[in-house]
């Protein structure tokens, strides 16, 4: 479809904003609906972080979402979904609770304090601004990848991580896409070399078209033993979903980080997957939600790639160096 921009605002009714700030090595991802979103969502490392969560479980009772909020700040980030909040109370926004609404935004964050940024902010941290600043910044149509929103201070265990996102199209016509913030204890990208795990599903050298290797190196790779790290995202598509098969399709966007980074879902990981529903499209037979669930570990798996491959190292003296930095040429 020549509209596609391979990314997630290629769904209808979805929009991204971003705050980005270089100089504290840190940032938010905000991805608003224009509706209530039927969503869910899995966590599957092993020292997560995040606020509204628990409410994604399939037998809780709120069944949709306004936004999702991705933030660096490790524990501190989860301040942004207050701004995100604040900014989605002004217009209205929220599950009605008699007179009352309140809006649905549930958060991950990553690890991102030890990068070399300046995080001294004083008594209040920044990210409760930052998530109104990205909520007010929400658009559709194009958004950046590599260092901007909550990518910005990623890091993984051989090149500065960041933000990356992917879409496809279903045989039935559905729209399904990923964004992600690359923040994994492990590695994105093959031994020591250009190559990324995530080779065998790109699409038109959306992160270089290197190919695999003739000699894969599977030796573990860890940006350290003791240090937390956290790859988090969001899968949504325009097909109708229950909150029962948007909990599936989490587990499947889970399976795209299997895919592309290696190792994933460690201990110290706090691998946090988020899945919505636009619900523009009809959808009610197994054979399509089969597919999209196929086609949300593919797209997520290009996403991660697409984040290593985009990211710029951060104007912090020591700070890691981008894949950009080793192949400038692309290879």
């Amino acid at each position: 479809m020549p509209d596609l921009l391979n990314l997630i605002t290629d769904i209808d009714g979805v929009a991204v904003g971003h705050a980005t700030d270089l100089a504290l090595g840190s940032g938010v991802t905000v991805i608003v609906f224009d509706e209530p979103a039927v969503a869910s969502g899995t966590v599957l490392g092993g020292a997560p972080g995040g606020r509204d969560t628990g409410l994604l479980d399939p037998s809780m009772t709120v069944s949709a979402v306004d936004a999702f909020v991705l933030s660096g700040g490790s524990a501190f980030g989860l301040d942004a979904a207050g701004g995100v909040q604040a900014g989605l109370r002004e217009v209205g926004r929220g599950f009605a609770v008699g007179s009352v609404r309140i809006p649905i935004v549930p958060q991950a964050i990553l690890m991102d304090l030890l990068n070399g940024g300046d995080k001294d902010w004083g008594l209040h941290s920044p990210y409760r601004d930052m998530g109104y600043a990205a909520l007010k910044a929400a658009a559709k149509g194009p958004f950046a990848l590599g260092t901007a929103g909550a990518g910005t201070g990623a890091t993984t265990a051989t090149f500065k991580g960041g933000l990356g996102s992917a879409s496809a199209v279903s045989s039935a016509g559905h729209r399904v896409a990923a964004v992600v913030a690359v923040n994994a204890l492990g590695s994105a990208t093959i031994g020591d070399g250009p190559h990324f795990w995530a080779a065998p599903f790109e699409k038109e050298g959306e992160f270089g078209g290197l190919g695999m290797p003739a000699v894969c190196d599977h030796r573990m790779r860890l940006k350290g033993m003791n240090t937390p790290a956290t790859t988090i995202g969001a899968v949504v598509t325009d097909a109708q979903l229950t909150k029962a098969e948007a909990h599936r399709l989490s587990l499947a966007g889970h399976d795209g980080f299997a895919r592309a980074l290696l190792p994933a879902h460690l201990p110290l990981d706090g691998d946090t997957v988020f899945a919505a529903s636009t619900g523009r499209h009809r959808r009610d037979d197994m054979a399509s939600l089969m597919e999209l669930c196929h086609l949300a570990t593919i797209v997520m798996a290009r996403a991660i790639a697409r984040g290593v491959y985009e990211a710029g190292a951060l104007p912090a003296e020591g700070a890691q160096k981008a894949w950009r930095d080793r192949y400038p040429d692309g290879h």
